[in-house]
């Protein structure tokens, strides 16, 4: 009996492994795309951006509103290639803490009003990609070999 249930399992692994890599690559596309409109945002508005930080009680406003834009519209285009993606996402992780403790905290969880839901699931998917990488459908992998996906 435990032979056929460890013979199922094996079975069942291999079936998931094959859309393994159209996931990851699912997953730097979605937030590529959630990341665009907020930086859009801020970089064709930079000097809202830098008041907004500051009325949030964000140290070094001015300094922070170019480095997060920055961070996020280099996030997009580097998620979308799979290029640096356990580096961009590591960066990218900072910003969304940030925006969990600076804006989201004080509204509690829930996405509704405006919590720490939606940046807490970036964040997550964020630091997979950190540790798990981009995948096979990657820059990474075509030009640095990266064979973590397999």
């Amino acid at each position: 009996m435990m032979h056929m249930l460890k013979k199922i399992m094996g079975e069942v692994s291999v079936l998931f492994s094959y859309p393994r890599n159209l996931i990851v690559l699912s997953v730097r596309w979605v937030l590529a795309f959630g990341f665009s409109t907020p930086a859009l945002l801020k970089i064709s508005n930079i000097q809202g951006t830098e008041a907004w930080f500051a009325q949030m009680a964000i140290p070094f406003p001015s300094f922070f509103a170019y480095v997060v834009s920055g961070v996020e519209t280099m996030g997009i285009i580097l998620l979308l290639l799979g290029l640096f993606t356990r580096y961009i996402s590591i960066l990218l992780s900072c910003v969304m803490l940030g925006a969990i403790l600076f804006v989201h905290l004080p509204h509690g969880f829930s996405i509704a009003n405006n919590g720490i839901e939606l940046p807490l699931y970036y964040l997550l998917f964020l630091l997979f990609l950190a540790t798990h990488g981009a995948g096979k459908y990657s820059l990474d992998n075509l030009i640095f070999q990266d064979t973590h996906h397999e």
